[in-house]
């Protein structure tokens, strides 16, 4: 669960946490085969954040979607993250990838950690992929071909501009959002619809610049070499060199150039919105969707003005995540929560910052479209909500109900504590 002392800090995430990892746990026991029940697994281990918003979806997308479509392009994505491998090995395989998710004697070892097992034991993702509807595989070997071949091409090529950043997310991240969309909101679409490809783009965009924002320091210090996620039309206004952003004597420089990314990447934010007014229809995928992007705007509210990117890195709680999973369901919730975190932002925005004007300006811009929609959900119960009215007798309490609950939880008994927690929450407010 983390940190003790974090957890009891935010006492009424305690109860989201326990829920969800009884969800978890609860669908990977309900797999009986070996190759599902590893992939069931795996997506949780090489991505706990996105396993958490694919348990949303219901059992009729869960095979296609869940399993293999995120499973086939983490290990595409695992090729290319592995800096060992010279682009004379990398380019064919990111190019020919597509074609060894049908070969069952390809074989491939990279990566490190649990991608590794994914890459060691991709046979039994290949078995579950062999599984699913003809059409299922069809849209996945699109995506993946595609995907590769985007990802060659800029193997050895520097992000120098937005542009670039902005195509190379196209391939890594609206590509499979895209395909999403023809999978299961809107079949027969055509790669020739501008509009469902623009909307899928800049929600993928959003994503990847979130991702890549948080991750800079374990990017940075990728072995043997860096990865570099950030253009240079940013980043060289304030430093020679992207890793001396990392420095010390660089924190001014580098806290600016951190804002003005987070500032580019709310240009998406719009977009973000209409491809959810899109799949709303769809409750499964509508909550799939959403906790992506109130993941990332989560982000990039914990990474705005914040040095300790350039430190030690950051990460959301994991009680915040699990809290938005669970109130996270319509467009209400959607727009309550963006609207929330921008007041966060705008919170932290320093007047001396060069880019401060433009940054208030896009989120308040942000905050206007939540407000106009007229579907604005003002219920704070995410970041802003004081923490003074939990007594120190509530915070005692919960220190001896956590044994226990974890004692539950790994015999997997059936209790009402989540009622009890509740009430023992009203109760003890002031």
């Amino acid at each position: 669960m983390g940190d003790l002392g974090e957890i009891l800090k935010h006492p009424d995430e305690i109860c989201p946490m326990i829920k969800l990892g009884m969800q978890v746990r609860e669908t990977e026991m309900r797999t009986p085969e070996l190759h599902w029940a590893f992939c069931y697994t795996m997506l949780r281990r090489v991505t706990s954040k996105f396993a958490v918003s694919l348990l949303q979806l219901g059992p009729e997308h869960r095979n296609a979607v869940r399993m293999i479509f995120y499973l086939v392009l983490r290990a595409l994505d695992t090729i290319e993250d592995d800096m060992s491998l010279s682009s004379e090995v990398k380019t064919p395989i990111l190019e020919d990838f597509h074609e060894h998710i049908y070969d069952r004697d390809w074989h491939f070892s990279c990566g490190s950690s649990d991608c590794r097992v994914l890459m060691d034991q991709f046979h039994l993702v290949r078995q579950a992929f062999l599984e699913l509807d003809k059409s299922h595989q069809e849209m996945i070997k699109d995506v993946t071909e595609r995907m590769g071949a985007g990802m060659a091409k800029f193997i050895d090529k520097e992000i120098e501009t937005i542009d670039d950043l902005n195509e190379y997310g196209y391939y890594v991240a609206g590509l499979p959002l895209h395909g999403m969309l023809k999978m299961f909101v809107v079949p027969g679409l055509e790669d020739s619809d501008a509009e469902y490809g623009r909307l899928s783009n800049s929600m993928g965009l959003f994503i990847m610049k979130a991702n890549c924002i948080r991750d800079f320091l374990e990017d940075i210090d990728e072995i043997p070499r860096p990865r570099k996620f950030w253009p240079r039309e940013i980043w060289s206004k304030y430093v020679n060199r992207l890793e001396d952003l990392k420095y010390e004597e660089n924190s001014v420089e580098a806290v600016r150039c951190l804002n003005e990314m987070i500032t580019s990447s709310l240009v998406h934010v719009e977009d973000c919105f209409k491809y959810l007014s899109v799949v709303k229809d769809v409750p499964a995928l509508f909550r799939l969707f959403a906790l992506r992007q109130v993941m990332a705007i989560g982000a990039l509210a914990l990474c705005y003005n914040n040095i300790d990117v350039f430190r030690f890195g950051v990460k959301q709680r994991r009680g915040l995540i699990a809290k938005l999973t669970e109130r996270t369901r319509t467009m209400s919730d959607v727009y309550g929560v963006f609207f929330e975190f921008c007041s966060l932002m705008k919170s932290k925005v320093d007047r001396h910052d060069p880019n401060a004007t433009e940054t208030v300006r896009r989120l308040d811009d942000i905050q206007n479209i939540c407000i106009n929609s007229g579907l604005l959900n003002r219920r704070k119960f995410y970041i802003m909500r004081s923490e003074e009215g939990y007594n120190s007798a509530l915070i005692a309490g919960l220190s001896m109900l956590l044994p226990i609950v974890a004692y539950i939880s790994a015999h997997h008994l059936i209790v009402n504590w989540l009622e009890i927690y509740s009430e023992l929450t009203r109760l003890a407010k002031t």
